[in-house]
């Protein structure tokens, strides 16, 4: 070879060493992922499967393992039944975090071993779980101790899973079961996707919703099975462009918008989509519900309830305005919550009350905009017709039976 081929040879490989050492320092560019610094299967990190031994070392060990590193990182949940206590998961990472839950974790019943929530992602950006196995709050064990049925002040259990802060998240394939509060919070998020997730309680276990949503937006719930004691999806103040679909949805309470009103400077939920859901059995069915002693002034605006089958359904259809859960709020009457443009549009199916429709809304400020088009709900039982109830709601009906025409 002459001298200035191999000389042209030497420059090249520099400048390809160099460039591999570039990528490798900020992976961003192209490079291959840092080997985190230690395992990331728990089970190499001293869990024990067995249903007893504590397991939360172990995980937290696992994250910051991946937190650390950068690229795509996949810790590994392998099956087994692994007990642990409060696991707050917290970025901001590096990486991009998968966590693969194939088996079982369990939470404690031991109270005193939780700050707030079990399971708590923190400002972490793009994360995922995925798999086929189980986060069992083990509900049954503590349930005896809520005491918010009764008291606007009362202790709040932990909830399973929590989302804080964290944006491009998806969580899917698994199971949640028996929370000893909400199976799922998501808080002030964004861009998160439940897909093909399973959720289940019995339905008089207290204050087990299935996903909450609060302050957040661009949030997809799509073919999700949920039957819990309580909603299986509630949707609290400063909630945008949520998108519900496929889900199957009993026993529990529905899928509501609210309470709201209930704190001081709560924002507006806007822009909801529920669509081609069915729900069998619950208490009630497509509700928006606010605080008649309201301490603050949310709007509730942009909604779309489309393609819904109700099986045996309390209540299908109902926006409350005068919500005021086992009389422990003032009754005033006045409602400091507006409601406007909600569209139920091809809602079919039995009601287990007369009732079929009912937009309770407030006299001071009544619901505006609101549609009932292709409305076909049937009362189940003999001896009483279907009806709707309407009190200051301003709307119209299309292609609604008369008995249910009420707008």
């Amino acid at each position: 070879m002459a001298p200035r081929s191999v000389a042209m040879t030497v420059v090249v490989a520099l400048l390809a060493a160099a460039a591999l050492q570039a990528a490798q320092a900020n992976p961003a560019a192209g490079g291959a992922p840092s080997m985190p610094a230690g395992p990331l299967d728990i089970a190499q990190l001293g869990a024990k499967g067995d249903g007893k031994s504590d397991s939360t070392p172990a995980i937290l060990k696992a994250w910051k393992h991946a937190c650390d590193a950068t690229g795509t990182q996949k810790i590994v949940i392998p099956a087994g039944n692994y007990l642990t206590g409060s696991l707050e998961l917290k970025g901001p990472c590096k990486s991009s975090i998968i966590i693969r839950l194939d088996g079982n974790l369990l939470g404690t019943g031991d109270l005193s071993a939780y700050k707030k929530n079990w399971i708590e992602i923190q400002n972490v950006d793009n994360f995922q779980i995925n798999g086929h196995g189980t986060i069992d709050g083990q509900g049954p064990l503590v349930w005896k101790s809520n005491e918010c049925q009764k008291s606007y002040n009362c202790k709040i259990l932990p909830n399973s899973l929590v989302l804080d802060f964290v944006k491009n998240a998806q969580i899917r394939g698994i199971t949640l079961l028996n929370s000893k509060f909400f199976h799922m919070n998501i808080y002030a998020s964004e861009n998160v996707v439940v897909d093909k997730v399973t959720i289940k309680a019995p339905g008089d276990s207290p204050n087990t919703d299935g996903i909450h949503i609060g302050d957040s937006s661009n949030i997809t719930i799509t073919g999700t099975t949920i039957g819990v004691g309580d909603d299986c999806i509630s949707i609290g103040p400063g909630s945008q462009k949520i998108r519900i679909h496929g889900v199957r949805c009993g026993p529990g309470h529905g899928i509501s918008v609210g309470s709201l009103g209930r704190y001081k400077d709560e924002k507006d939920v806007e822009d909801v989509k529920v669509t081609d859901c069915t729900l069998v059995g619950t208490s009630n069915g497509l509700r928006i519900k606010s605080y008649e002693d309201s301490k603050s002034s949310p709007k509730a605006s942009k909604f779309l309830y489309e393609g819904v089958t109700m099986d045996n359904v309390s209540f299908p259809i109902i926006i409350d305005q005068k919500y005021c859960p086992n009389n422990i709020c003032v009754k005033s009457g006045a409602s400091k919550v507006a409601v406007s443009d909600v569209v139920f549009k091809n809602i079919h199916g039995t009601s287990n009350t007369p009732e079929a429709v009912t937009l309770n809304c407030a006299n001071n400020l009544p619901c505006q905009g609101v549609q009932l088009v292709n409305v076909d709900l049937k009362y189940n039982k003999s001896g009483n017709k279907t009806m709707a109830i309407c009190k200051n709601a301003a709307g119209k009906s299309i292609g609604v039976a008369k008995e249910l025409a009420c707008l």
